[in-house]
């Protein structure tokens, strides 16, 4: 059996500054009708950027909406017709003062696929060069290179909790070929 559901209309309830927010009336595949509330969202990419000694750069930052600091993979918004991959290297740059040589797609995942319309899209970039932080006017976070296997223990024992980072370094590993 094929799964859809049939937007009937929409109506947006809240327009903010990174995010809107609509109510659709939809149909579903067994005729039925229900309401969908769907947090509308432009995108962003995720680095996994690994040194050649096989760390991973992480950033660590507070997140009012988790209300706890975390440690994550370098990541940011899209902005409006940004390609992807553009955004991927401006970030790193932004966020670590790194760039890199060397790029590899790693895909797209659906943070939240439930409620948030948001699509992230994954990149792996290696022979990295140091340089300078360039971070955005609001944007407090320090920078940490960690041990894959290291974050590998910490994802097993909940220690890492952001969803694109674990992600991110399952998939670093499996296409480095590190076990």
């Amino acid at each position: 059996m094929k799964f859809f559901e049939k937007q009937l209309t929409t109506k947006t309830v809240y327009e903010g500054i990174v995010v809107d927010v609509v109510v659709d009336d939809v149909e579903l595949q067994n005729g039925r009708r229900t309401k969908r509330e769907v947090v509308e969202h432009p995108g962003g990419v995720c680095v996994v950027a690994v040194t050649e000694d096989k760390k991973i750069l992480m950033v660590r930052q507070f997140r009012y909406t988790m209300r706890e600091e975390l440690l994550e993979i370098p990541a940011g918004k899209l902005e409006k017709g940004e390609d992807p991959f553009e955004c991927a290297k401006r970030e790193l740059s932004e966020e670590t003062g790194y760039t890199a040589e060397k790029w590899i797609d790693l895909g797209v995942i659906y943070p939240s696929a439930g409620v948030y319309m948001e699509k992230l899209y994954q990149y792996l970039a290696l022979d990295l060069t140091p340089g300078e932080m360039h971070l955005d006017e609001n944007e407090l976070l320090s920078v940490e290179e960690v041990c894959i296997d290291k974050l590998t223990e910490m994802i097993i024992a909940n220690e890492l909790r952001d969803a694109k980072s674990i992600v991110g370094v399952i998939k670093a590993k499996a296409h480095l070929g590190i076990q």
